[in-house]
């Protein structure tokens, strides 16, 4: 029997992103997690700046984290883009050393998970991991999401968005708009972007437009939802055409609410996995889980995200994640492992999703016939 041809993968992370240093957190995770027999990993990092880097390929993981930003390759982003796009060639035997089997993105926020490094991998023609380009870009912009929610008649709290020339120009009306459909308190959210990062509780109207501003300085789309005092549950999702849920799990936050400070830095929230509810609210989650995976077009993995209002237990969908925190201590991964599939094992999967995906794409006719 032939031995098993090792698979090159492409790392891609940390990118011109509020959530860089989170993206290296996980790829440094990834990395050190992969089965070597199985796999060469080549490393691209994108800096601050958005310059790309090249390493050479990995038979080992890095020892320490900070090597992931250490790479240097001798033309920089152009080096990068020739190993990408060479891509699957048509002469990929004849130079192996320059060919990509999957590309595994492991870029958090802006530019990495909104469907614009997607898109460059569609053109490139390579297998990549996790959502396409549509799904990316509906699960990044929380008010598109929303309206998908809607149309899939998933249930969720009510809320307002609007761009920043109308809060230059009528923030008159958007702030009596937003108080007459919400009230106080409220979250005050960008549209477009990951971690918690600019969101805010207001509880009055100077709260409101201090929070708005802010929110602002991240994306010029606001999104203003509606308090509910609830519980929050997450569900991982796996899978392309037929995707699976895992056992639910609860973030139990340390905070008023599950902000960046308490998702990354203060270590005093904690996970209940599963979560402690009863078997009938669980099916519903995972059921609604699905629907919402579906409602994107979802591929590959997603974290969805629910509040469970205290009072009654009634559940609104919050967001989908396309790509969640994949650290082995990171919610999609840990729900996964008390399913009974394992970080590695789950490694395995998203990159045979990444593929089956792929091969189905290359079956579309793209001109008449």
């Amino acid at each position: 029997m032939g031995q098993q041809r090792i698979m090159r993968i492409g790392i891609v992370y940390g990118g011109k992103s509020g959530e860089h240093e989170v993206s290296l957190s996980t790829a440094f995770a990834v990395m050190n997690a992969f089965d070597y027999d199985k796999y060469e990993l080549v490393p691209f990092f994108i800096t601050r700046s958005g310059e790309w880097r090249v390493g050479e390929p990995l038979h080992a993981p890095f020892q320490d984290i900070a090597e992931l930003t250490l790479l240097s390759s001798s033309g920089g982003t152009v080096r990068a883009m020739e190993l990408l796009f060479a891509g699957l060639d048509s002469s990929r035997e004849a130079v192996p050393n320059k060919t990509l089997d999957v590309i595994f993105p492991l870029l958090h926020g802006t530019n990495g998970e909104d469907g614009t490094i997607q898109g460059l991998f569609e053109m490139a023609n390579l297998p990549y991991v996790g959502a396409g380009v549509l799904a990316s870009s509906v699960g990044m912009d929380k008010a598109f999401m929303k309206q998908a929610f809607a149309h899939a008649d998933i249930p969720q709290c009510k809320y307002v968005h609007f761009i920043v020339s109308e809060w230059k120009r009528e923030r008159e009306q958007v702030l009596l708009h937003t108080e007459a459909e919400l009230g106080y308190p409220c979250f005050v959210k960008p549209a477009n972007l990951g971690s918690s990062v600019g969101i805010s509780k207001a509880r009055n109207r100077a709260e409101l437009i201090a929070s708005i501003e802010l929110a602002l300085q991240y994306d010029r789309k606001v999104i203003v939802e509606e308090f509910v005092d609830a519980r929050e549950i997450e569900v991982s999702v796996l899978g392309n055409d037929d995707p699976k849920p895992s056992v639910p799990g609860e973030i139990i936050s340390a905070h008023e609410f599950y902000d960046y400070k308490a998702k990354y830095t203060d270590g005093k929230s904690s996970m209940a996995i599963p979560a402690p509810i009863d078997s009938e609210l669980t099916e519903r989650i995972r059921e609604l889980a699905v629907k919402a995976y579906r409602a994107i077009d979802g591929s590959g993995l997603a974290r969805i995200d629910f509040f469970v209002r205290r009072s009654d237990m009634e559940v609104f969908i919050n967001e989908v994640n396309t790509l969640p925190g994949f650290t082995p201590y990171s919610m999609y991964p840990l729900m996964w492992k008390e399913t009974g599939l394992p970080y590695q094992d789950l490694l395995d999967q998203l990159i045979q999703l990444a593929l089956d995906r792929f091969e189905a794409k290359q079956q579309l006719h793209y001109e008449s016939v």
